[in-house]
């Protein structure tokens, strides 16, 4: 009896262990895109909460009635996507004095080529 017990038994966990999957886990190479986009992602959260951090920014903030650490907060909200979005734009942003150079030029090179000649 209890040999065909045992038999039995063996019999059904060697059915079973034939039925399982051999590979439960997968393996596979993954692109340097996707390896350093934590960290990018972590570099335009830092640029956005540097930039709301500036004096300028929050007492613009606080003109509209918004406090900069509540804003800080909606950011550390944000997705991925939107941080990127928003980071991009930040960085896209002309500096304040770009435009005003580019008028010195414009107007020295008006000077020079109408006057000097």
């Amino acid at each position: 009896m209890k040999s065909a017990l045992k038999n039995l038994l063996c019999r059904f966990m060697a059915i079973t262990l034939m039925m399982l999957p051999f590979q439960t886990g997968q393996a596979s190479m993954i692109g340097a895109d996707q390896a350093d986009s934590a960290a990018a992602v972590q570099v335009d959260r830092s640029t956005i909460v540097n930039y709301l951090s500036r004096a300028q920014t929050v007492s613009e903030l606080q003109a509209v009635g918004l406090d900069a650490q509540t804003a800080i907060e909606r950011v550390a909200a944000m997705t991925d996507d939107e941080v990127g979005t928003l980071a991009g734009q930040i960085n896209a942003a002309p500096a304040g004095g770009d435009g005003l150079i580019a008028v010195i030029l414009v107007v020295f090179f008006i000077w020079y080529f109408a006057f000097r000649r």
